[in-house]
């Protein structure tokens, strides 16, 4: 965790100011031809907004523009805008105090953690989750009680548009926002870009359109274009007609990239009884968790120079040393030849130490690069001493590029935190079980249950593991051994599921040729969007 006193005051002001096109398409967006909305900016930063209010002679009655820094507001109250008032103070603090309602809300909320907050703001963010019935938490962000807090603040009628990460579609400590949105207003739509808005922190951002207009109509809309500068083409109409059904439910919001058919055919799938779930097969749980892989992992030259030969245990660490569905003896033993961290070092307390020199070295070593110090070490009765030193049947990737691997586990390695353990349930096949999920709607359903980043990588958590599903039968154990021998001979995962759909979805589970190929459609729709942000 970065302390705060090696933070920039940049970062700790979530500065990261809005690019001129965005800025014009939010207000076009909002205004819409009115002229008499009163407008509140939550986090003005130096008047980006505002200086497009004047550049393009947007109609407005009123705008008043907050922003916490003091010398950026000054720069703000430079902008030469009629009836505008800027206000050097917190949002949180002016949402619980103000009386004022706004007809359009825009802007560019800080990113802020909320260890970051002062313990005023964090009081004032506090009121305002209170105030929509939501529970805050040690997780939310500054964005999130921005939009919460902009939301109370509309008339009985009124629109929100925000600069918000892409973390809003899909992490779970914005489950409740997203449940919030979609009670509260009558319209949504999202706008993400092919090509990063702010490169320079790897951050992907959506921008969040929200109408409220107190109709029964429910509805969300996503459109998904190049760049900033691309937001010139968009239809204001369509924005304006949403057609997408919002589901109240906790679903990611990653799910509204798709046409409805494709939202409907998984929802009917999500909703049967023919199929079940991962989780209903075995129970997922995280990796070994040693506070310091670079210490505790080890190649087989550090085990003889330190002679930890006692201590040290097979092991797979790392998704590029699994090639195949199957991790056996030998590919382990190919690992540990080829001189990669192949093992892991499991130290008994202190005192069973005494008369092994080797081991005693290597700890004074890891001292000295205080491996103690860490925080998961630094807990321990004993630092040297991992706590949960299991080996599982089967291993899930945490982090994936193309698609997410299942592995069965012959050779009874360990793992760290960077594969998920997985137990298989009573009367499992554990062969049925791997062969069962190498199929497109699990791996459509593996897009959706995680979340991507900037790089284009997809993490899958335990919980969200469990919830993929997973088309199981005892037969498919027949599959096993050729979906092995296909990765091994590198056939490309395209014709491996072309091989396992119409067995397993086809012929399985009864899906006819027009589905299994919508489920393939789906599934290449959501991952190729994940993979173009590492381009």
């Amino acid at each position: 965790m970065r302390l705060i006193e090696n933070t920039s005051k940049r970062k700790l002001r979530g500065g990261f100011y809005t690019p001129d096109p965005i800025a014009e398409f939010i207000l076009r967006w909002g205004i819409n031809g009115a002229s008499n909305y009163d407008i509140l900016e939550p986090s003005c930063g130096d008047g980006v907004f505002l200086e497009q209010l004047l550049k393009k002679d947007f109609k407005y009655r009123s705008v008043t523009a907050l922003e916490l820094d003091a010398g950026e507001a000054q720069k703000a109250r430079k902008i030469d805008l009629k009836n505008t008032s800027v206000i050097s103070t917190d949002f949180h603090l002016y949402c619980n105090e103000t009386t004022n309602r706004f007809d359009l809300i825009v802007g560019n909320p800080p990113y802020i953690r909320y260890q970051f907050f002062d313990n005023q703001q964090q009081v004032e963010a506090n009121k305002i989750f209170i105030r929509a019935y939501l529970k805050y938490t040690k997780l939310t962000n500054a964005w999130v009680s921005f939009i919460v807090g902009s939301s109370l603040l509309l008339k009985e009628s009124g629109k929100i548009g925000f600069v918000v990460p892409a973390e809003l579609l899909q992490v779970s400590y914005a489950k409740q926002l997203r449940e919030f949105l979609s009670n509260y207003f009558n319209k949504i739509d999202i706008v993400s870009f092919k090509k990063l808005v702010f490169p320079e922190i790897q951050q992907e951002v959506v921008l969040l359109l929200c109408e409220k207009n107190n109709s029964q109509i429910h509805a969300i809309e996503h459109l998904e274009i190049n760049d900033a500068d691309s937001l010139k083409t968009i239809d204001l109409y369509k924005l304006k007609n949403p057609t997408k059904n919002i589901d109240h439910k906790s679903n990611k919001w990653t799910f509204y990239f798709l046409e409805q058919k494709e939202i409907d055919f998984l929802e009917e799938v999500s909703n049967s009884l023919t199929f079940p779930r991962l989780g209903d097969f075995a129970d997922v749980e995280v990796g070994i968790t040693t506070g310091s892989n670079e210490f505790f992992t080890v190649s087989r030259a550090t085990v003889e120079k330190y002679k930890l030969q006692k201590f040290a245990f097979p092991l797979v660490g790392r998704s590029v040393q699994v090639n195949s569905s199957l991790f056996t003896k030998k590919d382990w033993k190919e690992n540990e030849q080829n001189g990669v961290r192949s093992y892991l070092l499991i130290f008994p307390p202190i005192e069973k130490l005494k008369n092994h020199k080797g081991a005693l070295a290597y700890l004074t070593l890891g001292e000295e690069l205080k491996v103690n110090k860490g925080y998961k070490t630094g807990i321990r009765d004993e630092w040297q001493a991992v706590p949960s030193i299991r080996i599982s049947d089967c291993l899930f990737i945490r982090r994936n590029n193309v698609f997410p691997k299942l592995i069965l586990n012959k050779a009874k390695a360990y793992t760290t935190d960077t594969m998920h353990r997985i137990t298989i349930k009573h009367n499992t096949n554990i062969k049925a079980f791997c062969a069962s999920y190498y199929n497109s709607l699990s791996f459509a359903f593996g897009e959706i249950s995680g979340r991507s980043y900037g790089g284009g990588v997809l993490e899958l958590m335990p919980s969200e593991v469990e919830k993929i599903i997973l088309p199981y039968k005892d037969t498919h154990d027949e599959l096993f051994p050729e979906i092995d021998k296909m990765f091994r001979e590198k056939v490309d995962i395209s014709n491996i599921l072309k091989y396992t759909n119409k067995i397993i979805l086809r012929n399985g589970f009864g899906l006819t040729t027009k589905e299994v190929d919508l489920a393939k459609s789906i599934w290449e729709k959501l991952s190729q969007r994940r993979l173009n942000r590492s381009k």
